[in-house]
């Protein structure tokens, strides 16, 4: 099995408002760099599209090791949120539903076709791969001419 690394980040200026999200790729000696935007959504939200768009480019089931400095989504896996969520139809234990929903199902497809460690690594911080990511999130911001 092919193994991947993964790295992610999303930011939004203004929390809701428009965000960016960025991603690294890397399989052997390849390296490939992905981002987008959207206009008015959350930085959550961002931080779940990463890795969503990053998945989504693997052709065939790999192993793969992402890395995210954003506890939201590394603990819904390593806390085993996600099986609570589901086993509670989605409404978390304060009886409100689960936010973003849409996004985690997507996640839970590509978790359900690849062998995913999903690590944390400190934001903004001295891992260059994390800031590359940062980099590409909050450049597609700036690309949209929106301050941040």
């Amino acid at each position: 099995m092919k193994q991947v690394i993964i790295y992610t980040d999303g930011a939004c200026s203004g929390n809701p408002g428009p965000g960016g999200w960025g991603a690294i790729l890397m399989y052997r000696d390849k390296k490939l760099e992905i981002s987008g935007y959207e206009a008015h959504t959350t930085n959550n939200r961002m931080e779940l599209m990463a890795p969503i768009q990053a998945l989504s480019r693997l052709k065939e089931p790999c192993e793969v090791s992402v890395y995210s400095d954003s506890a939201y989504l590394v603990n819904a896996f390593q806390k085993r949120w996600l099986d609570s969520w589901q086993k509670h139809n989605w409404v978390k234990s304060d009886k409100k539903p689960v936010e973003n929903q849409d996004l985690w199902k997507e996640i839970l497809k590509f978790a359900g076709m690849h062998r995913i460690s999903w690590i944390k690594v400190k934001g903004h911080a001295d891992n260059p791969y994390n800031n590359r990511c940062d980099e590409l999130a909050t450049g597609e911001i700036k690309q949209h001419h929106i301050k941040i």
